[in-house]
């Protein structure tokens, strides 16, 4: 199925030429000025998050770490599972 749309007919006054370019090169830095403001303002709340995470970091209490240094090995069980033999757990 096709759509067919009326073809487009320019104006033929010169100022009303001159008056839709203008209005059409108004609309587009207007978009464009709304798009860098929209970018401005992520970038900000992204670097606010970042800032507010960094300082929000749960930091090690003194006495914690004096009293019970944390475990740096993690104790778990282990299987060797061989190629070519069936495997059953």
């Amino acid at each position: 199925m096709r759509y067919n749309l009326p073809p487009l007919r320019r104006a033929r006054h010169p100022l009303t030429r001159i008056a839709s370019g203008l209005l059409g090169m108004a609309a587009a830095a207007v978009m464009l000025v709304f798009g860098m403001v929209a970018i401005a303002v992520l970038l900000a709340g992204g670097a606010l998050f970042v800032l507010w995470r960094y300082w929000n970091r749960r930091q090690p209490d003194a006495t914690r770490s004096a009293a019970a240094p944390a475990p740096k090995i993690i104790d778990g069980e282990f299987v060797v599972i061989r190629q070519g033999r069936p495997v059953s757990h």
